[in-house]
């Protein structure tokens, strides 16, 4: 593990002990958390994206403000669903986030995950095509996506265009350097395949794909040799990146035990362990929380075989407790990443990640 950072699921709610209420409480917030990782030392900012509900939905205004606000750190989508996209107006206001926060994007894309509505990318005007799969439909998004932010010409000019002959107008701003900050969200050894094979970062979550009863770090970890096989098959050049996702719940404090300390319970018991179950018709394993004292959770994740192999480790938090609360752990996260990787000099800058 060389960085690790936060995943805030962005989730604003009324409900006792909140202390994001409003979807205002929770931009505001979000800008803080950023802010707080900064200054503990964290190497990743992250949010997830999703629709009808009541978390972030839209990155970029988020995005620019976080960007704004932090001056090193990396800020990441994990994921935007790519059917609720327009390519080229998404490529535009990427391009003008990436430039406010100094070339720091670093864009998590998928087909998206099971949502509330029957229908959103239909209701944001865009159906799926007869005969497409969404699968199919969110590639073709990504393509465009990223010949767009590549500096490619993707409109015909009309008379008063100042282009050569033959040429096409790319979109404007332009962003150097993102087209090689795009991850993909895969769910399993073969979507993780493709990733590599069309030379995109790979990004996993804390559940894979699979139901052997195998733990989720070997899971993963066959699937993160599958993306690098496949990325080193193609060709590409540079060195890929590979981010993980875990639960990790220090007890550092007083406060940490009170929040936490029932999950202690349930790992005392034998009850915190992988689970194996369904979601969007295919078997998935969900992975168990790591939780109490540094010692403890340091010596879990040694053994666990796909953080020892990614190169980023995003920690998914309890957002909804505000930024002071996840301040204290943010401290503790640096911790583990300086025992788990020795010698630690922060993310390496955007271009150097293809040298």
């Amino acid at each position: 593990m060389i960085n690790v950072g936060f995943l805030s699921f962005g989730w604003f709610s009324a409900a006792p002990g909140s202390r994001v209420r409003t979807a205002a409480d929770l931009m505001q917030d979000t800008i803080a958390l950023a802010e707080a990782a900064e200054d503990a030392g964290m190497d990743g900012a992250w949010i997830r994206i999703h629709h009808f509900e009541q978390n972030t939905s839209s990155p970029f205004p988020l995005l620019a403000a976080m960007g704004a606000r932090t001056e090193r750190v990396e800020l990441g989508t994990g994921v935007i669903n790519m059917r609720y996209e327009n390519p080229l107006y998404m490529a535009e206001a990427a391009a003008t986030a990436d430039l406010i926060a100094g070339g720091r994007l670093q864009l998590g894309v998928s087909r998206g995950s099971p949502e509330p509505a029957a229908d959103g990318p239909g209701e944001f005007g865009y159906p799926l095509p007869v005969g497409t799969s969404p699968a199919d439909d969110a590639a073709e998004r990504i393509a465009r996506f990223r010949r767009a932010i590549s500096g490619e010409g993707v409109a015909l000019p009309g008379p008063r265009a100042h282009v050569r002959a033959g040429e096409r107008l790319p979109i404007q701003p332009q962003s150097p350097g993102l087209a090689d900050r795009i991850w993909y969200g895969a769910g399993g050894e073969e979507s993780a395949r493709r990733v590599g094979a069309l030379g995109m970062n790979l990004m996993s979550s804390t559940l894979v794909e699979g139901g052997s009863g195998e733990p989720l770090g070997v899971i993963q970890s066959r699937q993160i040799d599958a993306y690098r096989e496949a990325w080193a098959e193609a060709g590409h050049a540079g060195t890929p990146r590979v981010s993980i996702s875990r639960s990790i719940m220090p007890i550092i404090d007083d406060t940490t035990a009170a929040y936490f300390g029932t999950t202690m319970e349930r790992d005392r018991m034998g009850a915190n362990r992988d689970q194996v179950g369904q979601i969007d018709n295919f078997v998935a394993t969900f992975g168990k929380t790591y939780v109490g004292d540094l010692d403890k959770i340091e010596a879990e994740l040694r053994e666990d075989e796909a953080v020892q192999s990614a190169d980023t480790v995003l920690v998914t938090i309890p957002n909804q407790l505000g930024a002071d609360f996840n301040r204290t752990t943010f401290d503790a996260f640096t911790e583990l990443r300086s025992r788990l990787a020795g010698a630690h000099t922060g993310p390496a800058p955007a271009s150097a990640i293809r040298q």
